[in-house]
């Protein structure tokens, strides 16, 4: 044996590099290595991949299945279109119901709880404009279901790991430089091929309670993924439907579809009985903040207690365990007492919005070697469905890529950039502001002047922040742990993702969506000039956003 290589930093090499451990990245590594046991497949996880994501433990329902002989592929599509107002790409909408029935059935194999009747039939709710597509599940420990079957596979799961800076070569993506988030360390993952699942931008506006982590979605998802896809060449689009949902006030917590097609009341705050008449959240956030007949809320009390006990068990057990003791807290017993709602926090999300990085129906981005999935990617709409299915298609295509191109050796000099900013940060310790008030000060300007409703001097005002924050963000901000380090790192993601959403909406000069892209100065919605994507991309420089117009693909 020969005298092994000294090389700058650690090094580890794989067919398959994924980014972020949620429900698309562990199903991203199943699918892997169960179509090559013999690949290499590398899992970087900010957290723990056993509790990480937006399903950090259980899911009440898989969001999209096309049930035979209840819905179809092409139904499904139909009621999307819907729901996304004509801004989809509807081949990948098509595939991933496509195979929703399919993928039902594998997690069912593996042990995953679906209700059914005494005639063996599914729960199968509607929640869409149009068919039935939500089938119930009741599996507390989904995600950790997920975690060990990828380990036990051979799936490499490097843990507390943030990738900085997507490494590239010949035109394509071969790896990733990374940071361990609790030591600081920098190290090098070559790959054949990259999938981006580290969730959407949900550490975006700041929560009425003033929490930097009391977020709607999984707090550690900071844009990391559009922001490594950006920077790294590809398109991204969506940036201007800025998601606020409506749920339970000061724990954002899922309450409404759990509860409505089970048969609760949505009382107004005049105490109208509202139920039949919103379709979505998109109509509650209009009552509430343009009718002025807020905050609603959610009454249980005319409900047999078979089917009371049937909801608490799915939030308290299902969805978030913590959600009995905050009950508890406030007093409130669904037999007796109601449920106040309101707006949560705003944010940018693939899975229950349309942001994200542009993929087609391989999953595969513009750029060569780099594919994206989950809440990454701009699947419209897709939920845990789309997470789950366009993991296993972006592996699928992912190792088909890696096979032709090989590996390689790791190219360091990305890793010297990244360590040299890294170095510079760390040069901070003097500096006077705290990196939890810089935070709070960035999301609660995003509230400010990216929140809906929107006009075009607010986001100009936010356009000047951005540039503001991001010189004060080394000039100002204390850097003197590791945790600052990797925070720092994750509020220039926001920075960046803020400086986007302010550019698209700008771009779309018309209303959409409801509530989340509303402008006053262009209340009224133009299908004539805005039936197309606002596309984002990177020109010579992070702040520098280059923006196009592409065509809504149909089928």
């Amino acid at each position: 044996m020969g005298t092994p290589v000294k090389t700058p930093y650690p090094v580890m090499h794989c067919d398959v590099l994924i980014v972020g451990g949620g429900s698309a990245g562990a199903m991203a590594a199943i699918r892997a290595k169960e179509i090559d046991p013999s690949c290499e497949v590398v899992v970087l996880e900010k957290g723990d991949m056993k509790y990480s994501g937006c399903i950090a433990r259980g899911m009440d329902a898989l969001n999209i299945v096309a049930v035979p002989g209840i819905s179809t592929p092409e139904l499904y599509v139909e009621a999307n279109r819907m729901a996304c107002e004509g801004i989809m790409d509807e081949p990948p909408g098509y595939e991933m119901a496509r195979r929703s029935w399919d993928l039902m059935k594998k997690l069912e194999a593996w042990g995953v709880c679906f209700p059914v009747d005494d005639d063996g039939a599914y729960e199968v709710l509607q929640v869409h404009p149009k068919g039935r597509f939500c089938v119930t599940m009741k599996e507390p420990e989904l995600k950790t279901m997920l975690a060990a079957r990828a380990k036990a596979l051979g799936v490499r799961i490097v843990n507390r790991s943030m990738a900085v800076e997507l490494m590239r070569r010949d035109g394509r993506v071969a790896g990733a430089v990374a940071m361990n988030v609790r030591t600081g360390e920098i190290f090098v993952v070559s790959a054949g091929a990259v999938i981006l699942c580290a969730g959407g931008t949900a550490r975006f506006g700041l929560p009425n309670n003033g929490y930097l982590y009391g977020v709607y979605d999984y707090p550690g998802n900071t844009g990391d993924g559009y922001c490594l896809a950006y920077r790294a060449g590809a398109e991204l689009s969506g940036f201007e439907y800025t998601l606020i949902y409506y749920i339970v006030k000061d724990i954002n917590a899922p309450l409404l579809y759990i509860t409505l097609t089970r048969g609760a009341k949505l009382l107004n705050a005049f105490g109208f009985d509202k139920s039949r008449e919103h379709p979505s959240i998109k109509s509650m956030l209009v009552d509430h903040h343009r009718e002025g007949s807020g905050p609603m809320r959610i009454v249980m009390s005319h409900l047999p207690e078979e089917r009371i006990r049937s909801i608490e068990e799915i939030l308290f057990t299902t969805e978030r365990p913590v959600q009995e003791r905050f009950y508890k807290g406030r007093g409130v017993d669904f037999r007796t007492g109601e449920i106040e709602l309101w707006p949560t926090e705003c944010f940018l999300c693939g899975g229950h919005g349309l942001t994200g990085v542009r993929v087609n129906e391989r999953a595969e981005s513009s750029v060569p070697g780099l594919y994206a999935a989950g809440d990454t990617s701009l699947v419209a709409r897709g939920h845990l469905s789309g997470a789950f299915v366009f993991g296993e298609i972006a592996a699928e295509n992912a190792l088909e890529h890696a096979r032709k191109v090989g590996r390689e050796p790791a190219d360091f000099s990305t890793a010297e950039r990244v360590s040299a900013h890294r170095e510079r940060r760390l040069s901070q310790s003097a500096n006077k502001i705290s990196i939890e008030e810089f935070e709070y000060k960035v999301r609660r300007i995003i509230n400010d002047y990216i929140v809906p409703p929107k006009n075009e001097y607010k986001l100009d005002r936010a356009l000047w922040w951005m540039e503001r924050f991001r010189a004060e963000l080394s000039d100002l901000v204390r850097v003197s742990t590791v945790h600052d380090l990797f925070k720092s790192f994750e509020i220039e993601n926001i920075i960046q993702c803020a400086a986007m959403s302010a550019h698209a909406s700008k771009a779309r000069k018309e209303s959409r969506w409801g509530m989340w892209h509303f402008r006053t100065d262009f209340p009224e919605r133009n299908d004539d000039e805005y039936m197309k994507h606002i596309v984002l991309s990177m020109g010579d420089a992070p702040e520098d956003v280059r923006m196009t117009d592409k065509k809504i693909i149909r089928m």
